[in-house]
């Protein structure tokens, strides 16, 4: 298969039906990509079948847990989870915040590039993010420590809303330091197509919210 044929098959398979007009954006967003990682670092994954396979697939596949129509994604570096998900729900609102200007700088260029009316960009740190609406969901990939997570970021979730945190091995450990006020609602097992090692989606509410 071509690369298209890789990355609508493998969206298939997670039960995203992704356009060819879509595809063709994601893979945009991977040249665009090899090109600015010419002049600074913005992630270490250089080969096409493992950018498809780690940066594209594994954003998508927490598609099905993103209800509500508000996300925000913490610490989204180069764009990830939040721009491929932002190409494949054109519904959803996605605002993408980070510390790192120059990760930011990137983010805007490629969500103007794709024509992604439905991104924001916002630099600063989470701790320090006071939207004047919160979010249903809040997501993030790479933010470190569950507990971290939650106390940078749990303010930034509507009542009724999650955090979700996207894992790699089953963080059991790190469930067992959730802050107060704070509960674990599920623990989705992901199953990304060519991708050979464990991902989890952890789910996380508010103590007094209905599971």
């Amino acid at each position: 298969m071509n690369e298209l044929e890789t990355l609508r098959s493998g969206a298939a398979a997670l039960g995203v039906e992704l356009d060819e007009t879509a595809a063709h954006k994601l893979l945009r967003l991977l040249d665009e990509l090899d090109v600015w990682n010419q002049r600074m670092n913005l992630t270490a994954i250089r080969e096409r079948p493992q950018q498809i396979t780690k940066h594209l697939l594994d954003s998508l596949s927490v598609h099905s847990y993103l209800q509500g129509t508000r996300i925000v994604d913490v610490g989204t570096g180069a764009g990830f989870p939040g721009l491929p998900l932002a190409v494949a729900l054109p519904d959803k609102h996605f605002t993408l915040i980070d510390s790192t200007a120059k990760k930011l700088k990137f983010v805007e260029h490629a969500a103007g590039l794709l024509e992604l009316r439905n991104v924001q960009t916002v630099h600063t740190r989470a701790e320090s993010y006071r939207p004047k609406h919160r979010f249903d969901r809040v997501i993030s990939r790479a933010v470190g420590p569950i507990e971290n997570f939650i106390k940078w970021s749990g303010h930034l979730c509507v009542g009724g809303g999650r955090l979700l945190a996207m894992k790699g091995r089953y963080p059991a450990s790190e469930l067992e330091k959730l802050p107060s006020g704070w509960k674990l609602a599920a623990v989705h097992r992901l199953v990304v197509p060519g991708l050979d090692e464990e991902r989890h989606l952890v789910e996380i509410c508010r103590s007094h919210d209905k599971l």
